[in-house]
């Protein structure tokens, strides 16, 4: 007596076919599970034990051999349980014969109810591609199942109710949803901009950074509103696309992530690590590899607040998946790969106290901590992020003040606008926005005038510039303020800092550092004429 149930397993953020095979036979009662199951797949056994008995139906006491096909890929998790109940069924003659065109997926409480299984979205879409027609999910599962097309998803409330449907003795009616109609409701957000007073610089450089896709570094003292203005980053992002949202609902599927009455996620993800993250939880891994936080903030925005507290490991590990919006994790079982595609916002303070260049408050660090502090960042990191961008003080008549601001549904607006005009400029080829351009595009697109590389150049020779910050220099100032792409512009207005009698450095200005090196020699300078100040007036240096 043998019989055969197919199931879904899940290896990275895809599926893989499993054919689950029930055999029994005569001799000693036992029942064995093979097919490279772990400590889960081992436990149900028991499970499914109960889950016969309890639903009005005998548990064979014979041999009973299960196997898991195919026998060299990893099992994990409890949502073969359905599978393996219906199987020994099926092989005891006690249940009708399933469809061969149907899947089965769901964990089984000991009462025969079904249980929630992480999963599910990529698990209905392997079944899909491989022309299942039927997908056989727990009820709670049922709406999110439901968002592949193509594939008739139904709703098992408990194992008796399967067999029922299974005999055409009581149907279970197939569970219908409209993925565009949960992709068309507008997403909510916890913070406004118009919450943010003063600041109407970094709302510029988060507008900027939001229209092309770069990365934003906020350095400030502390309660200037740096963490505010990073949580109101998702606000102004454009609306997720159907296809976007499914990316990200799948990954927080696989993770167990997904919010209980939530099918689709149409809000942009916000991710925020406090800074003790190891490398998996960042990246992802482990024995079996899961998501990482990067891969959580998939379309959406990783914030790293306190920059510099977290292991200098840690943040290097950030520098491939940065530039090729992919992570590759490698085990011995094989390599996963998981999409990558984020905004990286950091905050920082300048100084471990958090005052230095302040106006008002004296900081009580040296120059040597100040500079030790600010090293913890690599050049190659730093490189990598588009836009550094000075968060000072609120000054008090803006806290107070009662002038109404700009909602960030307005900012949303001209983003969405400015993205529109690169879809525009990129079509026909992979790239979508100005901060995922490489070299090749950069040249097709960024063509330059006589007075646009002679502004070039003097930047890259005063400033030391990488080829890296060359390219990137190019993406963040060519927004393109028409449709009309690619023709040659006239030299871009990089936003370089400028000089005034209250900040002779230009560091609290809007727009990109591009240098390290060039902002702690700027900002040592600065420090030093304050200090000689302070000395000629009888005062002790910090």
């Amino acid at each position: 007596m043998w019989a055969r149930v197919a199931s879904c397993a899940v290896l990275g953020l895809e599926g893989a076919v499993v054919e689950v095979e029930a055999d029994i036979a005569q001799g000693l009662p036992s029942f064995t599970v093979v097919g490279l199951p772990d400590k889960a797949v081992q436990e149900s056994r028991e499970r499914v034990r109960s889950a016969i008995k309890n639903s009005g139906f005998s548990f064979p006491l014979k041999r009973l051999t299960v196997n898991l096909a195919p026998a060299d890929l990893p099992k994990q998790g409890p949502a073969y349980d359905l599978p393996m109940a219906l199987g020994i069924l099926e092989a005891s003659g006690q249940a009708a014969p399933n469809a061969q065109d149907s899947l089965f997926i769901g964990e089984l409480s000991l009462d025969g109810g079904l249980r929630h299984v992480d999963g599910i979205l990529p698990m209905v879409g392997t079944a899909r591609d491989h022309r299942y027609k039927r997908a056989f999910v727990p009820v709670m599962d049922a709406p999110e199942a439901a968002l592949i097309e193509g594939i008739e998803v139904y709703p098992v409330p408990d194992l008796a109710a399967l067999v029922s449907h299974l005999s055409r003795e009581e149907e279970i009616p197939a569970f219908r949803t409209n993925p565009q109609s949960i992709e068309q409701e507008d997403p909510v957000y916890d913070v406004d901009l118009s919450d943010v007073r003063g600041q109407e610089h970094a709302k510029r450089a988060l507008e900027v950074a939001a229209s092309g896709g770069h990365n934003l570094l906020m350095t400030g003292p502390p309660g200037a509103g740096k963490t505010l203005l990073a949580r109101c980053l998702p606000g102004i992002l454009p609306r997720m696309g159907i296809d976007e949202a499914l990316d990200v609902t799948k990954i927080y599927s696989v993770r167990g992530l997904l919010p209980p009455n939530t099918p689709l996620l149409v809000n942009r993800p916000f991710r925020s690590p406090h800074h003790t993250i190891s490398n998996a939880g960042l990246v992802g891994g482990g024995s079996w590899p899961k998501p990482g936080e990067i891969s959580l903030a998939h379309n959406g925005v990783l914030f790293l607040d306190e920059l510099p507290e977290f292991g200098q490991r840690v943040l290097e590990v950030l520098r491939q998946p940065m530039e090729d919006r992919v992570v590759s994790i490698s085990r011995a079982a094989g390599t996963v790969v998981f999409p990558a595609s984020f905004m990286m916002v950091g905050a920082m303070n300048p100084c471990p106290c958090g005052y230095f260049g302040d106006p008002v408050r004296e900081c009580t660090d040296s120059l040597a901590i100040v500079t030790r502090y600010q090293k913890r960042l690599s050049g190659p990191l730093l490189d990598r992020i588009d836009i550094h961008v000075d968060v000072p003080r609120v000054e008090y008549e803006k806290l107070t003040g009662n002038q109404s601001l700009e909602r960030s549904a307005s900012v949303r607006d001209r983003v969405e606008s400015a993205r529109n005009r690169q879809r525009l400029r990129f079509e026909g080829t992979d790239t979508t926005t100005n901060g995922e351009m490489g070299p090749r595009e950069v040249r097709k697109f960024c063509e330059l005038d006589e007075a646009g590389r002679n502004l070039l150049r003097s930047a890259v020779r005063q400033l030391h510039l990488s080829a890296r910050a060359f390219h990137r220099v190019l993406k963040l100032a060519w927004l393109g303020p028409s449709p009309t792409w690619p023709e040659k512009m006239r030299s871009p207005r990089p936003i370089w800092p400028k000089r005034s009698n209250t900040d002779p450095v230009g560091l609290s200005e809007p727009g990109p550092r591009l240098s390290l090196l060039r902002w702690q020699r700027l900002t040592r300078q600065a420090s030093g004429r304050v200090q000689v100040a302070r000395s000629r007036a009888g005062f002790n240096s910090a």
